[in-house]
């Protein structure tokens, strides 16, 4: 076989080997990637490469080892889910930086993390004094997350004694000038009710790139023809 099509052969394989392995492990474990998650990516992607493109490697060896590999970190998996112990052990556990707003090197000093990377997460959580932060933890998937103090938390409707309305999940209808059956089905939303939304906008559906019912029960589309005179286009 010509060694160009073997490796674009190799290479789609690999793809869809990967691609079935992860909708195994599932879409938690690429969302946290802990500690045996990083080292599973990590060597399942190596073993991948190798069968895509390094042709000097037996197929079946590299299968073997793939599906081997797999089937320990699914069953790394469910020890996890089934055992704290053997979570906290395997998958480690969150760490305390701020307590009562008072930094614990010692801690950070342990996980090697600097005060920069500390201000970097919290900025990016928009808190850019640390001296309103309460409680600050970095959690198993690397984030840090934080409690600030009482006078800096937010104010709530219930702060205020106001009730609000029940709010609903967003309902995607048009995307891509296309109708989204599945959710006027599942979503409780009538076509007539889609098209009348329309007919007061003046619009058709090949008009609208984008259309939702949000959480507050309104109607919010977009359109192919924005009208924006000047629009940035920098990417």
């Amino acid at each position: 076989m010509n060694p160009y099509l073997e490796i674009v052969i190799r290479s789609i394989g690999a793809f869809a080997l990967m691609m079935m392995i992860t909708r195994t492990l599932g879409k938690a474990t690429i969302a946290q990637m802990t500690y045996h998650d990083f080292v599973a990516a990590i060597t399942l992607g190596g073993i991948t490469a190798n069968f895509a493109f390094n042709l000097k490697v037996n197929v079946w060896h590299l299968l073997v080892a793939l599906v081997t590999f797999s089937g320990v970190a699914f069953i790394l998996l469910v020890f996890v889910l089934k055992s704290r112990t053997f979570r906290r052990w395997i998958s480690g556990q969150p760490a305390v930086l701020v307590q009562d707003g008072k930094i614990l090197e010692h801690n950070m000093k342990k996980l090697r993390m600097t005060l920069d990377s500390l201000n970097q997460e919290l900025r990016e959580k928009n808190i850019f004094n640390i001296e309103e932060v309460e409680y600050a933890v970095l959690e198993l998937n690397g984030k840090v997350s934080a409690l600030l103090k009482k006078e800096y938390l937010p104010v709530t409707r219930k702060d205020l004694g106001l009730k609000g309305h029940k709010q609903e999940f967003p309902t995607e209808l048009i995307m891509d000038g296309n109708v989204v059956e599945d959710n006027l089905k599942y979503g409780d939303v009538s076509l007539a009710w889609l098209m009348s939304q329309l007919e007061k906008r003046r619009l058709s559906i090949e008009e609208v790139s984008y259309a939702v019912k949000g959480t507050n029960g309104q109607f919010y589309c977009d359109l192919y023809q924005d009208g924006v005179s000047d629009p940035i286009d920098e990417v």
